[in-house]
């Protein structure tokens, strides 16, 4: 059984809830990531991803310099354990239709990695084919559109 700390990629780099989206979208585009880890000093506390920055503020006529990354974030992420099964961690995956889990110790829920299909792909790739097709299923919007 393939543990989650054997295939995690550590040392994550992170963007504070109060930067801007401008700094959230250069930091993404200088690592070539879609999605950066929001923490509180070490405590993951949220994700922000290129759609979140694309569909809740662009769309909306935010100013990215004005625009802070706790306004878009994704809160209430999906996260699992270093100790955890690959096959655990591959099936929340699919539930969730998430590509990535960050990684957090149990104690503190400090980010420690973060692990993504990719990771799992290249090093577990039993499941892959199975997790894909179901995290490539359109899931329904996560809140209710702005004209409501």
């Amino acid at each position: 059984m393939q543990l989650i700390s054997e295939v995690m990629t550590r040392d994550v780099r992170t963007i504070s809830p109060q930067e801007n989206i401008r700094q959230a979208a250069q930091l993404m585009d200088e690592l070539n990531v879609g999605a950066i880890p929001v923490c509180d000093d070490a405590r993951l506390i949220g994700m922000v991803t290129d759609r979140d920055i694309t569909v809740r503020a662009t769309s909306a006529g935010d100013v990215p310099e004005e625009t802070m990354v706790r306004d878009v974030m994704s809160v209430g992420v999906k996260t699992c354990f270093e100790d955890q099964p690959v096959d655990e961690v591959m099936e929340q995956m699919r539930d969730g239709q998430i590509r990535r889990v960050p990684v957090v110790d149990r104690e503190t829920q400090n980010l420690i990695g973060i692990v993504s299909l990719g990771d799992v792909a290249t090093k577990h790739s039993a499941e892959v084919d199975r997790t894909l097709e179901k995290i490539s299923t359109p899931a329904e919007p996560d809140r209710p559109p702005l004209n409501s």
